[in-house]
């Protein structure tokens, strides 16, 4: 271990690392799982630094089966992947939260958007109407007439 930086936890059988262990590589993967004369062996998990891990049953250090599942929850599956494919460059956790793919504007979280009539603006608790300078809400109901602030400078003759 001192030449490779590893870092291992477990049992030893005739000098070998055997039986359930922790095997902490340099890169920081770590290994968690059953090990054989000094390999994976059976069934372990690589956890790497990024979150991501790799359950696998393993023979003599090599895998048999596996699978990758990615920091945010994605499993990886060889067939019919759906993710950051040509037409859809969407991550998992993007498409969980409902961003829409590109080429579909988004102008704010709800979705379907709020319905804001012609020549209308949108204030938040309601949109406003220029016309008739009534504030209704999203229903249509009256909220409150609009105020209007008029900045006046007074301006004064320099004395001097």
């Amino acid at each position: 271990m001192q030449y490779t930086g590893s870092q291992y936890f477990g049992e030893y059988v005739r000098g070998r690392m055997e039986g359930k262990a922790l095997y902490i590589l340099p890169t920081e993967t770590k290994y968690q799982g059953e090990m054989t004369d000094g390999m994976f062996h059976g069934k372990g998990t690589l956890h790497f630094p990024n979150g991501s891990q790799y359950d696998a049953t393993w023979e003599k250090g090599k895998i048999i089966q596996g699978k990758y599942t990615f920091a945010d929850g994605l499993m990886y599956k060889e067939d019919k992947w759906l993710y950051c494919d040509g037409y859809d460059r969407r991550f998992y956790t993007e498409i969980c939260e409902g961003l829409k793919p590109a080429g579909i504007s988004q102008v704010t979280n709800i979705d379907p958007p709020r319905k804001i009539p012609e020549g209308c603006y949108d204030c938040g608790d309601g949109f406003y109407d220029p016309k008739t300078r009534v504030i209704r809400d999203y229903r249509k109901r009256f909220l409150r007439n609009a105020e209007v602030y008029v900045i006046c400078l007074r301006l004064t003759p320099a004395i001097g």
